[in-house]
């Protein structure tokens, strides 16, 4: 388990009587996974179609964190680029089968945006959260090459003083913006153009959390900002530059609902502003959907063992609605799988409509 998962604890209190004395000692116990499940509201079960090959890194939390790009032309030649948090960047097909790696050291979380101007050329941008220097947070840029899988290596900009942590793309009238999540809850929104041959990044404005916090995603339908502060709950901000920087509790990690970490933020958008925000309920092994319209909270979910195996602990998550072909029907839901039996960790994917009749969502 890595350090964000070993937070859950209880203090027991231990009194004696030694004679006329009597003493308490406070001792520490981690709370099994059963327990916490056992507190949580309950959750229904979905089963993967299929999941990547595991990462290369083997005996460690390596994969962290995925990102999509949709072949509209042949929706079931999509791609997925995914973290290896110790050694760089996969590039699989829905197949789970590995088409590209790029060793770009430390990189943990990742998104990507097509149609961007990258040297004269319109393409699909990659972006990373660098730590491969911890006290400077970088942003690491990418082509992605569809036709090929290739991914390839275009720069670094700065992202500012800390640790980078999560990262999540988002465009509006302005352009393009990096919002990079420093470990400490900062986060930072840096104005990407890679339209020249050297990519530049400028911080425009700065967001506070108060503590830890990693994944996050942004609607470009409303331009909101969702992140998640892995022991307090789900946020949003607005995440245009001439914002406000105030920010809005949607859900607090509680224990019910929202079962500390809360880890990876996905975006479900239905019609014009409606849908869901997904979040990995980390303790205890589940996905929450909270209706974007309001905020209200939708329903819970699993992905337990089927053809594939389930996840569990998960970090990242990712979804994109659309065509995938008849094996993802109605879109495609990732989730990082940070128990992935005997083998390394690895990446699950789900269909979307499997989640939607399993919670007996609205059909759109």
């Amino acid at each position: 388990m890595t350090a964000s998962r070993n937070k859950y604890y209880t203090s027991m209190i231990s009194c004696f009587t030694l004679m006329t004395l009597a003493a308490c000692t406070a001792t520490e116990q981690e709370i099994p996974v059963e327990v916490r499940i056992a507190h949580a509201t309950p959750a229904v079960s979905v089963t993967a179609r299929g999941e990547t090959t595991p990462v290369g890194t083997p005996n460690a939390d390596a994969a962290d964190d995925p990102a999509i790009w949709r072949n509209a032309a042949d929706p079931a030649q999509s791609l997925i680029v995914g973290t290896d948090k110790k050694a760089g960047l996969y590039v699989y097909g829905l197949d789970g089968k590995s088409r590209d790696f790029l060793d770009a050291g430390r990189v943990n979380n990742v998104d990507l945006k097509d149609g961007v101007a990258i040297n004269g050329a319109q393409g699909v941008l990659v972006a990373a959260s660098d730590r491969n220097d911890v006290a400077n947070a970088k942003i690491a840029l990418f082509r992605l090459d569809t036709a090929t899988a290739k991914l390839t290596a275009i720069g670094k900009v700065d992202g500012g003083r800390g640790e980078a942590y999560g990262i999540c793309l988002g465009r509006d009238e302005s352009g393009l913006s990096a919002y990079i999540v420093l470990k400490d809850g900062t986060i930072n929104q840096v104005a990407i153009d890679t339209s020249g041959a050297t990519p530049a990044g400028r911080i425009v404005r700065t967001m506070k959390l108060g503590t830890q916090a990693e994944g996050c995603a942004v609607d470009d339908r409303t331009h909101i900002l969702y992140v998640a502060e892995e022991d307090v709950g789900l946020w949003r901000f607005d995440a245009r530059a001439s914002g406000a920087t105030t920010l809005t509790k949607i859900a607090a990690a509680d224990g019910k609902n929202l079962v500390m970490d809360a880890e990876g933020v996905a975006i479900a958008p239905i019609g014009e502003k409606d849908g869901y925000v997904l979040v990995s309920s980390q303790g205890d092994n589940a996905y929450v959907l909270y209706r974007l319209r309001d905020d209200a909270y939708v329903g819970r979910f699993r992905v337990v063992d089927g053809a594939v195996g389930g996840s569990e602990e998960t970090d990242g998550i990712e979804l994109m609605l659309g065509d995938f072909g008849p094996a993802f029907p109605g879109g495609l839901f990732i989730a990082q799988d940070g128990h992935n039996a005997a083998a390394a960790q690895n990446f699950k994917l789900v269909a979307w409509d499997d989640i939607v009749q399993a919670l007996g969502l609205p059909q759109p």
